[in-house]
């Protein structure tokens, strides 16, 4: 990725300037808010965190603060160049820590290169902080500054230049390994480099099963050789090796992995030729490698290479460490982040590289195919679900070697996580463990799909589904096997034109369609229609929801389902619903989005009815609002009056909804503006909008998504006496397995479960 320096400069220095900001947590709108944020009240939980001092944690933001501590004197590549001209990379941490892993920062630079200065400016900060992330101090005062506040401190300190890549290096070895066949304790490991990260490392490959025996280390003289005294710290002297190895070509002779951590270009083509069969290569250097990649490649085909850079594959990168290891820290109020709580970090992160990656993370990085094997040993950083993986491994580390004050519920503090992550994780979360409950079989027609193979391998390990995959069974297990994919037995697998279940279809879809139009000739051709046969399936009792049109046009999907699947009694239309999560965390539910073009006020009252039942099976209490380009009759226009007379039919309907209309969109979800109409029954802003017209609501919920940045999950349809569900073209894995999950909890509201002991 090229970046010009004047993009760099505009991106920091547009108003305001920098990266960060301070962002109240509480109101302080009036005179009351003010005396409760300050004097006199105070006074109160000050007085009472000096009873107790622990409940500092209760009162102040203290267990989510992190300070970023440097002097400057190592930043990045650049050197010593001092606390100011730091600032913008600590300003950078205090970024991702937010981002990744929602740990409020305050970045400290200090304007010392006194390691004793450092260590005390540490230490009185001790109140205020839950943590201290060490960053950029050069070797080897950063060993004595952190060994020290380790000794002397009651939080969590961590130097991430040494251990930050030291963890997330691990976990790239560890897959590598796995690759190739080889065992850690019996490689041999050469390191170019000798400083912080490099000595970390080795030390950390060693907890992980490597051999000290095994590791040779370089630095700019050469080979850390026994009887050499030029250049030896206390540190480096741990890894003098008795070795006729004098430079860095030297150690590489028959090496198995190569570990760079110093300066560009300093392996040539000559040396990777010289190392053993199937050679691992991290050239950690930033911005450019030991090695450059492309040169790596031509060189060796038989090697697997990681690299510090975003541009190319298996890219070591601290942010997938510091932001959850200190999550997890926190949140058991850990008093220090001990070598147990690392390797569980790198342990989590491996295991998570093994697992099936989601469309939204290979949309990130631009790529179709993204499966563990050479080319993917170490998850990526916007994969989201880094934070439950290791956030919790890092926590139960912690209570599992004494240094946590407080104890967790491990599945509880997963969940926890998940909320962090948004508003739609946590109620996507809640009808998941509704599905699990009682797993349902859903067909999806699709079942040659790639995204419909790697959402029913989630469906099955999860629980939450039975999935049943129409097409062809050796096609579908071949392509399954291509990708990784464990399904076989697992799955029911329909291909119509052998099952014996295909002339009952028929005759049923005569029986359903002969007064429709539908001849005996043509009913076989119709039913060899992957959808129609899933909707025929759902039909007679042999699947419990269909979802489809992955594939598909909207209109091709829906059909065959309106066909054969009958609507819901009472009910005339089926329509269709979006949840909507806003980048703040709000939510709310938009209908029709998807299938009545001009609906009547009948319609739209059955749509508001459906809607608010569907919301209710959420466990979300629906406030509705019958949406228009009038308020309470500010316009007088048929279209106006209709949406009026749709609000007046829901409440003789419905008494128990709370509904009003006709509304304006923007009075509708704005508690302010509700203050304007003291006779609205909405007194909190609306969760569930109707939309007068589908072309009012579809265009909404597509700024809304596109424009706004809202999620958007759906469609629901609604309405049919069976689960039916279309998917949107070109969705993703995660929309696939959330769409499976709320049809399993409709199939389960319509034929609940028996209940324990029946």
């Amino acid at each position: 990725m090229s970046i010009r320096d004047q993009e760099a400069l505009e991106y920091h220095s547009s108003q305001p300037a920098g990266k960060v900001s301070v962002v109240p947590t509480k109101p302080c709108r009036t005179q009351r808010d003010l005396a409760l944020a300050y004097s006199p009240g105070v006074a109160v939980p000050c007085l009472e965190i000096h009873r107790d001092p622990s409940l500092v944690y209760n009162y102040t933001a203290k267990g989510n603060l992190v300070a970023v501590v440097s002097n400057g004197t190592a930043v990045l590549g650049l050197g010593n160049i001092g606390p100011a001209a730091g600032k913008p990379v600590m300003e950078g941490k205090g970024v991702l820590f937010k981002r990744f892993a929602d740990v409020d920062v305050f970045d400290i630079e200090l304007a010392t290169e006194d390691p004793s200065e450092v260590i005390r400016a540490c230490q009185l900060l001790e109140p205020t902080f839950g943590g201290i992330n060490l960053e950029d101090i050069k070797a080897p005062e950063c060993f004595e500054i952190e060994e020290e506040l380790k000794r002397t401190m009651k939080i969590p300190v961590f130097h991430d230049d040494q251990h930050g890549t030291a963890i997330i290096s691990g976990a790239a070895l560890v897959n590598a390994l796995s690759v190739i066949e080889k065992k850690l304790e019996d490689v041999r490991i050469v390191f170019s480099g000798a400083g912080a990260s490099a000595i970390s490392c080795a030390n950390h490959y060693i907890r992980l099963g490597a051999r000290l025996e095994n590791i040779l280390m370089c630095d700019t003289k050469g080979v850390l050789y026994e009887g050499r005294t030029a250049g030896i710290n206390k540190y480096k002297q741990k890894f003098v090796r008795a070795t006729a190895a004098r430079t860095l070509a030297d150690a590489m002779q028959g090496a198995d992995v190569f570990i760079g951590l110093s300066s560009a270009d300093c392996v040539t083509p000559e040396m990777l030729l010289a190392m053993g069969p199937k050679p691992i290569v991290f050239a950690l250097a930033n911005p450019n490698p030991e090695i450059k990649y492309e040169l790596a490649m031509e060189t060796r085909d038989d090697l697997i290479m990681a690299t510090g850079r975003s541009d190319y594959p298996n890219q070591v990168n601290n942010v997938l460490g510091f932001p959850f290891i200190f999550r997890g820290a926190l949140d058991v109020r850990a008093t220090a982040i001990n070598d147990e709580m690392k390797l569980a970090a790198t342990h989590a992160l491996a295991e998570l590289a093994r697992m099936d990656v989601p469309d939204s993370v290979r949309r990130a990085y631009g790529v179709e195919n993204m499966e563990f094997g050479r080319e993917y040993i170490i998850p990526k950083p916007f994969d989201s679900r880094v934070l439950t993986f290791v956030a919790p491994a890092v926590a139960k580390a912690a209570m599992e070697t004494g240094v946590a004050q407080i104890q967790l519920n491990l599945d509880e503090y997963r969940e926890s996580l998940e909320r962090r992550l948004g508003k739609s994780q946590e109620v996507m979360r809640m009808i998941i463990h509704k599905a699990q409950r009682s797993p349902r079989r859903v067909v999806f027609p699709e079942g040659t799909q790639d995204k419909i193979l790697r959402a029913a391998q989630i469906l099955v390990d999860e629980q939450i589904a039975r999935p049943v995959l129409i097409g062809p069974v050796d096609r579908i297990l071949a392509r399954a096997k291509t990708l990784h994919l464990h399904i076989e037995g697992l799955v029911d697998i329909i291909d119509p034109a052998t099952t014996n279940a295909f002339d009952n279809y028929i005759g049923e879809y005569l029986r359903l369609r002969h007064r429709k139009g539908v001849t005996h000739t043509e009913a076989p051709h119709l039913m060899m229609n992957p959808t129609r046969f899933g909707a025929m399936m759902l039909h007679t009792g042999d699947a419990d929801a269909l979802i489809a049109g992955i594939t598909q046009h909207y209109p091709d999907t829906i059909r065959p389902a309106l066909e054969v699947i009958a609507k819901k009694h009472g009910i005339q239309k089926v329509a269709g619903m979006y949840m909507m999560i806003t980048p703040k965390g709000q939510m709310c539910f938009l209908a029709d989005t998807t299938v009545n073009i001009t609906p009547d006020a009948e319609d739209l009252a059955e749509i508001a009815i459906m809607s608010a039942d569907t919301v209710r099976s959420f466990d979300i209490e629906p406030h509705i609002a019958m949406l228009s380009f009038s308020s309470f009759g500010s316009s007088r226009h048929p279209l106006a009056a209709k949406v009026a007379r749709a609000t007046e039919i829901v409440r003789e309907r419905r008494p128990d909804l709370i509904v009003e209309g006709e509304i304006m969109a923007d009075a509708a979800v704005s508690p302010e503006m509700l203050g304007d109409y003291p006779f609205s029954r909405l007194t909190t802003a609306a969760n569930v909008l109707i939309a007068p017209s589908l072309e009012a609501g579809n265009i909404a919920y597509k700024l809304l998504w596109r424009l706004g940045g809202c999620e958007a999950i759906g469609p629901i349809l609604m309405g049919f006496s069976k689960p039916v569900h279309v998917l949107q073209r070109g969705c993703e894995v995660n929309d696939i397995v959330h769409m499976a999950a709320l049809a399993v909890v409709e199939a389960q509201a319509l034929n609940p479960p028996p209940k324990s002991g029946d």
